[in-house]
């Protein structure tokens, strides 16, 4: 009998450490804390009128990294944002609960092009959505698009985007 519970308790032992070992290799918010993602090796390029404009990017493909964003981030350079890649093209709804940083939303086609820009408020319910469908989102610093230039129709270049259009490598 001493020796089932042994058993047991080992067994127990070894399912708490590997829960607690998967859970934290998947990126989450629930605690309150930032979520990073590594930075992608290839930076994105926005070409807008004034020239082309680079950004180091983490790239947030999966629903729970596409769900925990840049929730919790306090601060961000200033050539940084997030690129959220959704599966195909299809209405989006954001929002910024939990997001102390004020955010310019670049909302992108499958074509790479910009569809639209809104405004972020830090820690607000409210939706923010383009009114048509996209493929991905880039998240920067708010006032990040207004002092590159970034316009409706202007281009983004990187492989990611580049893959969903079909066009091999930008």
């Amino acid at each position: 009998m001493a020796h089932r519970n042994w058993l047991t308790a080992g067994a127990f032992c070894v399912a708490i450490v590997l829960a607690a070992t998967f859970s934290a290799l998947k990126p989450s918010s629930a605690d309150g804390q930032a979520m990073m993602l590594p930075v992608d090796p290839t930076p994105l390029v926005a070409v807008t009128g004034s020239g082309g404009h680079s950004f180091s990017i983490e790239i947030a493909d999966t629903s729970e990294e596409r769900e925990a964003g840049l929730m919790f981030r306090k601060n961000m350079a200033d050539d940084h944002g997030m690129l959220f890649v959704f599966d195909r093209p299809g209405e989006v709804n954001f929002w910024m609960k939990n997001t102390p940083l004020p955010l310019d939303l670049v909302f992108i086609g499958q074509d790479g092009r910009i569809k639209a820009i809104k405004r972020g408020e830090p820690e607000s319910e409210a939706i923010i959505s383009p009114g048509q469908p996209v493929n991905f989102v880039l998240e920067l610093k708010a006032g990040t698009a207004a002092r590159d230039g970034l316009k409706d129709g202007d281009l983004l270049r990187h492989p990611v985007i580049a893959k969903a259009s079909g066009a091999g490598s930008n």
